[in-house]
């Protein structure tokens, strides 16, 4: 009782997004503050290094569906005329299409059961990798191509390092670098590797933990598409779990001070860049002020 903080992190960060996201929403924000209240939809990104039919096979025995094909599935008939099909293929959902060999299968709509664990296969590695569906969107919009260099520079834990890997475009003539400053962190990127893609594999992919601020002064102006995936003040995890929670009182400044480290990030990120490359930036924030102000 003495040691406990008399309000919640929980409740500060609820109380926040309450009197800010309100105003920037208006009334989508209540059946969005449900959606934050809520569990999170887990997708299962499957792993194309595993056995692949097997449990393409299970998932879908689940009812499960992937749903990148059947958004692009929904694009193509909802093409009318030469205007629309003209802007439907400079999308960059389309445009993934290319190479979709990532698939990510979800539960229906309304449905937040969870996926059980994969299981390794013969050689090890494990069928699919459980994370956040929307956590996908960002990867597909990157739209590696056939022997892009690619960075993802706040890497860490893995997930969109390992999608990234789906397309197999970054280890057949590409390179990907992933970069995380937390060596903690980076541990794990490491564990993801080591469960999921084969050694050979492994070894087109160089993992570091340099301050993401300061890229342009190892690698500047050198990857054709770098994904800016930025710390934030994770708004489902704020909303919803005491544990390291950014609203705490003591870590006030460290949130106060997060729009300037994205901008950095962002920076660094567009200085990796080539001419003509592109940059894809996230956060798995609602805030104005750490997206579009951000970008601006």
């Amino acid at each position: 009782a003495t040691t406990a903080p008399r309000i919640p992190s929980t409740r500060l960060a609820l109380h926040h997004f309450d009197s800010s996201y309100s105003l920037h929403l208006g009334e989508l924000w209540p059946s969005v503050r449900v959606g934050l209240l809520c569990e999170q939809k887990y997708g299962a990104l499957l792993n194309n290094f595993s056995a692949v039919d097997h449990v393409t096979q299970e998932l879908e025995l689940l009812n499960a569906t992937d749903f990148v094909s059947e958004a692009l599935q929904k694009a193509q008939q909802s093409q009318r005329g030469a205007a629309a099909r003209e802007a439907a293929e400079t999308s960059p959902l389309f445009r993934a299409s290319i190479s979709p060999k990532i698939k990510c299968y979800t539960f229906p709509r309304g449905d937040i059961t969870r996926f059980r664990p994969a299981r390794p296969d013969t050689l090890g590695l494990l069928g699919y990798y459980l994370m956040d569906a929307a956590s996908l969107l960002p990867v597909l919009a990157l739209d590696v191509q056939q022997d892009d260099l690619v960075l993802d520079l706040c890497a860490a834990p893995g997930g969109k390092t390992l999608a990234l890997l789906q397309t197999g475009l970054c280890v057949s003539g590409g390179h990907l670098a992933a970069n995380d400053i937390s060596v903690s962190r980076t541990k794990r990127l490491h564990q993801i590797l080591q469960f999921y893609v084969p050694r050979e594999f492994r070894e087109t992919v160089s993992v570091t933990s340099y301050d993401g601020r300061d890229w342009q002064d190892v690698e500047g102006g050198t990857f054709h598409k770098v994904l800016v995936d930025v710390p934030c003040t994770t708004d489902r995890h704020s909303a919803m779990e005491e544990d390291n929670n950014i609203f705490h009182k003591r870590r006030t400044k460290e949130r106060q001070m997060l729009p300037m480290l994205q901008l950095q990030l962002l920076m660094a990120g567009i200085l990796a860049t080539k001419p003509g490359g592109d940059v894809v930036y996230s956060t798995c924030s609602l805030s104005p002020l750490q997206n579009e102000c951000v970008v601006e």
